[in-house]
């Protein structure tokens, strides 16, 4: 028994391959070149079958007869026994030429060689994709019904399958697998695809959101999701069983969940906040359809999908299947699997498996040094701030990943160090010696790099000063106000308005503001500090609708407490949990890749969420935390304070319970 297999290097057919090598036979395998050569002969060695029995057979898919060398077809004429076709593009977001010469071509040059060749069956895999937005149970023997729209994927998968059942002169099977995820048992699979592309949204909950926290969420049709172990289980079965041909199988779950429940599922295994309730977006079908087309059309309406499908990196395809309002009769695979153990298992028992395979190796994040080579190839960065702290850290993380570095700070001789570091990691790096403060520096600093290299791409507003001193304490320090606003905020602000012109003209750009966790928990003690960062971030909020349509993108971090030289002089500081320099840096760089609006800790989101929902209450909490670090110039104004007292009796007590706070909260970042 011989086989000859399209399509084996991806991902379902290395997992099919596993399994039909356990029959005897000899696999001839389509491959392009040698790298499809060298990923089957890896996947034998990571899933332990035989290669003995496997002959590689140069070819296009784009070509006649899929390119076969003529010796070929006549050393294999008659000795076929299955021709598996499952070399497709799988993908949404690949180009429509791409997908129809792959797909359409693809299988009518298949269907060419399989029948020079006289195979015994014809195994075609295509998709339930090919029912599009049918509405109702869509069966097994149903194909003239099938209407798919919107997406040229779609009606490639129907075109195919059109082509396989047309021709007389071949056997056939097909098959038409529900959406593949990863293994049951290990999780594994090799991209990012279906509900894959929910994950990132998942995890940014998790991160930002306490587990426990019920959401708003949305609900939608049932979304047909199968493990590839049960996919290549049946098809191996199926495709040995005899008298099967002339029929097509949906290898689908027989009971799938709702949209809104597998968010949930995958919420659950990866342990973030589950939406609690769930708006059901089949309401909208109330509607009068003429209505519904309208609103369908509407180009602000549109323009806010996309936006949001974007900043989530969710292809707008992959978003309309959201709603699908297709159900899939499996009852010829059910059939065909009697007398067997071949089921397809329940996602909530399996959902831990694919999503800890995911964030294990399949999360974007892992790659972050190649992303961001990726995003700042031929680009010019300019970090503020960058001789000492945050700045410097942000300047060596981003120094492998190529592109011209723009360095401004007010020393020299830190700033020269800081160039030299980033030099020995093969980083390039220009200095600016400039004072942020100082607006008519800025001004000569901007037309220098106009001049020199002509543009700004990333702009890292990261350089500012902080002071932390009561309200009470500050009535006759006015200056202090004016210095923070002349740093924090006038300073990024020409800096921001200075490169801007060069963004818009060269199509994009990116201002990255480093704020405070200060701006969203208004701690006492730091109310000018906060003021000047608030400037800046009110600015970014109303310029980000304005500068999105030139490709501009804004950004705030809110950062927590970081262990720079500007938190020296704070003895209190010192027993509280603070990010080094390197982890600030982390947050920076995945801003730069991610381009979010906001990046924050919990404690920073959930002060905001207190600070907005109950004012009162958010007062009396940084009320309390006021009076737990009582300052030695407060005696001055409120000797009566018996916080004050007891600092002056016993320093060390209260020293004692600030590190007792610090030891409960020491992974919570302030």
């Amino acid at each position: 028994m011989n086989y000859f297999i399209t399509g084996a290097s991806g991902f379902i057919g290395l997992n099919l391959l596993q399994r039909l090598t356990k029959r005897p036979g000899t696999f001839y395998l389509l491959v392009r070149n040698d790298d499809s050569r060298i990923k089957i002969l890896n996947a034998a060695k990571q899933f332990g079958f035989p290669t003995d029995h496997l002959v590689f057979v140069q070819g296009d898919l784009t070509q006649p007869k899929l390119g076969i060398a003529p010796q070929w077809i006549d050393q294999l004429s008659n000795s076929v026994t299955h021709f598996f076709h499952l070399a497709a593009v799988y993908s949404f977001e690949a180009d429509s030429d791409t997908i129809d010469k792959v797909n359409i071509d693809g299988t009518r040059h298949a269907l060419q060689l399989a029948e020079k060749l006289g195979a015994g069956c014809f195994h075609h895999v295509s998709s339930i994709a090919v029912a599009g937005q049918y509405r109702g149970w869509f069966h097994e023997d149903m194909f003239d019904q099938a209407h798919p729209e919107g997406h040229s994927y779609l009606t490639s998968k129907l075109a195919s399958e059109a082509l396989v059942r047309e021709q007389s002169a071949l056997p056939w099977r097909i098959y038409r697998p529900g959406v593949v995820i990863g293994d049951s048992k290990t999780g594994a699979a090799m991209r990012i695809d279906g509900p894959y592309y929910f994950f990132k949204l998942i995890q940014k909950m998790r991160d930002s959101l306490p587990q426990w926290m019920p959401m708003l969420g949305l609900e939608g049709g049932r979304l047909n999701l199968v493990p590839v172990d049960f996919v290549t289980d049946a098809m191996d079965h199926i495709s040995h069983k005899p008298e099967l041909n002339g029929q097509c199988f949906h290898l689908t779950d027989p009971e799938p969940f709702r949209a809104g429940e597998i968010v949930n599922i995958f919420a659950r295994a990866g342990h973030a906040p589950r939406m609690a309730m769930r708006i059901d977006l089949r309401l909208l079908e109330l509607l009068p359809e003429t209505l519904r087309k309208e609103l369908g059309n509407q180009p602000l309406l549109k323009r806010l999908g996309q936006s949001l499908c974007q900043e989530f990196g969710i292809p707008p395809a992959v978003a309309s299947f959201f709603t699908t309002p297709t159900l899939f009769d499996c009852r010829n695979t059910q059939r065909a699997l009697e007398g067997t153990d071949i089921s397809c298992p329940r996602l909530e028992d399996y959902a831990p498996a694919i999503w800890d395979y995911w964030e294990r190796n399949l999360d974007p994040d892992l790659h972050l040094a190649r992303s961001l080579k990726a995003r700042l190839k031929g680009k010019t960065v300019m970090i503020t701030g960058a001789s000492s702290g945050i700045g410097k850290a942000v300047a060596l993380k981003l120094a492998k990943a190529g592109g011209q570095m723009l360095l401004v700070a007010r020393n020299p001789e830190r700033l020269q160090e800081t160039v030299r570091e980033v030099e020995e990691l093969g980083g390039n790096a220009a200095a600016y010696y400039c004072d942020i403060a100082d607006l008519e520096a800025v001004d000569v600093m901007l037309q220098l790099v106009e001049q020199q290299f002509g543009k700004v791409d990333v702009l890292i507003n990261n350089a500012g000063h902080s002071i932390r001193r009561p309200v009470i304490n500050s009535l006759n320090r006015f200056h202090d106000y004016e210095r923070l606003m002349q740093i924090n905020y006038f300073g990024a602000l020409r800096l921001i308005n200075g490169f801007l012109p060069g963004m818009i003209a060269n199509n994009g750009g990116h201002i990255i503001n480093i704020s405070s966790i200060s701006v969203l928990t208004n701690p006492p003690r730091f109310a000018a500090y906060a003021a000047s960062k608030a400037a800046l971030e009110s600015f970014t909020r109303c310029a980000a609708p304005e500068l999105i349509d030139y490709n501009v993108h804004m950004t705030t971090i809110h950062m927590p407490l970081v262990d720079t030289p500007m938190l020296e002089p704070v003895e209190t500081y010192r027993s509280v949990s603070t990010l080094s320099p390197e982890e600030a840096a982390e947050m920076v760089a995945k801003a730069v890749i991610d381009r979010p609006k906001r990046v924050a800790t919990r404690l920073g989101m959930f002060g905001a969420l207190v600070h907005g929902l109950f004012p009162k209450l958010g007062e009396l909490i940084m009320n309390t935390y006021f009076h737990m670090y009582p300052d030695k110039l407060d005696e001055k104004y409120r000797p009566d304070l018996p916080e004050v007292q007891a600092a002056h009796e016993n320093q060390q007590q209260i020293q004692r319970e600030i590190q007792a706070l610090s030891s409960f909260i020491r992974d919570i970042h302030l």
